[in-house]
């Protein structure tokens, strides 16, 4: 029998404690995708402008059909020598500059960036590492560290390697050579040193998704790796949002922003919701690491998944799917563009490819968030069939990263309902 929301809501405070996190005011019972699309238990259709973890769409048949495939001829861990990890890597480290030629999967890109951590404590002997104060890059004791709203009462004390520097924000603080954002990480930089903890360590997603995806200029982030190498740490890029052409013009958004990163984390699109993530790292990087860390994980690089992570990436040529991300996505902007000139609420737009949204202001002169106008907008939206949410530093910027066979005629039907729930939704409560 299926429980009713409110049984379910009861039974998962019983069963996995309090404070879970669920999305909207009104949670959603889903039970169905295809595609784009989600359904719930009571049979109603809703577009997912949301999750980039069913990257190449939910239920995609070509990597269901590898999953199953896999899992009935073998499925165990890499002690034993298995094909589908050394083909899987040379494939995905082939997407990336010649240097980047080794790699760890892991089962989730909190594993990820914390092996990222260790390595760069392995390569530069330092533990000073820095990260903006409005990110997030999971959720193991070590890596919780990074996101200043996830940071732990109780965190054994690792705060102490972690300095952090404003996010970028192109709306309220234009930075357009990034002077700003690189003098903030030369003051951490020499923080870190003067407490002794040594400088290992920049780790910033390179489309500062979860900051608001501020819109910067491609190569923003070359001068600041200059920097970071020349204090010797190293420079982490979480692609677990931004990765797998997503942006549209390139398939690592590190490509944009003009850097060849030390070492490139990943997650949750890597296979389409079988959970796994991974670490990309130079050869000499890889080395130190292995001898400076024993490190095994039994489920990471597993046959299956390995095979469910080449079926994505078999999909996303196949299907052309970064040049429909760059299509649909210069569209949809267009489409916000034309929202803007006929609702105050929209301050900012911004965006590239699959990853765009708006950002609300009470008043466009001053700028003052709306965060709680995002609130009620992303709710109407939810009870109109459209799924997304909000972020940055003041939650007020909707962010809409659907799946990647999201087309023209979904941009339609968002922006279409958008329009509609923006005119009846008062700015003030």
């Amino acid at each position: 029998m299926t429980r009713t929301p409110e049984a379910l809501l009861a039974d998962r405070a019983r069963l996995l404690g309090p404070n879970v996190a669920t999305f909207y005011d009104d949670p959603v019972h889903i039970v169905r995708g295809e595609g784009v699309w989600l359904w719930d238990a009571e049979g109603r259709r809703y577009l997912d402008c949301y999750n980039n973890v069913p990257h190449v769409g939910h239920c995609n048949p070509r990597v269901t059909e590898a999953i199953c495939r896999q899992a009935g001829t073998l499925n165990t861990h890499t002690r034993y020598l298995h094909e589908g990890i050394l083909d899987y890597i040379e494939r995905l480290t082939a997407t990336m500059d010649d240097s980047l030629s080794t790699a760890i999967l892991t089962c989730t890109g909190s594993e990820a960036n914390d092996i990222a951590l260790r390595m760069a404590e392995a390569v530069t002997g330092g533990r000073g590492v820095i990260a903006t104060d409005a990110t997030y890059h999971g959720n193991t004791a070590l890596v919780s560290q990074l996101s200043r709203s996830n940071v732990p009462e109780v965190g054994f004390g690792l705060d102490r390697y972690f300095r952090f520097v404003a996010a970028p924000d192109s709306f309220r603080r234009p930075d357009p050579d990034g002077r700003l954002f690189a003098a903030e990480v030369a003051a951490r930089i020499e923080e870190h040193k003067a407490a002794g903890h040594g400088f290992a360590a920049l780790v910033v997603c390179p489309f500062f998704l979860n900051e608001g995806f501020p819109d910067l200029p491609p190569g923003w982030l070359a001068p600041l790796a200059d920097l970071v190498r020349r204090e010797g740490g190293l420079l982490i890029c979480d692609e677990v949002q931004s990765g797998f052409g997503r942006t549209g013009g390139h398939f690592w958004a590190h490509e944009r922003m003009g850097v060849i990163p030390d070492i490139v984390t990943m997650g949750k699109p890597m296979a389409n919701g079988h959970p796994v993530g991974g670490v990309v790292t130079r050869a000499e990087v890889m080395a130190e690491f292995r001898e400076g860390f024993r490190y095994f994980n039994t489920f990471g690089g597993n046959p299956v998944s390995c095979a469910a992570a080449m079926a994505v990436l078999d999909e996303i040529e196949d299907k052309a799917l970064m040049e429909n991300a760059r299509n649909v996505g210069a569209d949809a902007k267009a489409r916000l563009a034309d929202l803007a000139t006929r609702h105050e609420a929209i301050g900012d737009i911004r965006g590239e490819g699959l990853v765009f949204g708006a950002e609300f202001v009470l008043d466009r002169e001053n700028k003052t968030p709306a965060t709680a106008f995002a609130d009620r907008v992303v709710n109407a939206l939810r009870h109109r069939g459209i799924l997304l949410s909000k972020l940055g530093r003041h939650r007020n910027t909707l962010k809409i990263r659907p799946p990647m066979p999201f087309g023209t005629d979904h941009v339609d039907l968002l922006i279409d309902t958008l329009d509609a729930v923006l005119e009846e939704t008062p700015l003030a409560p």
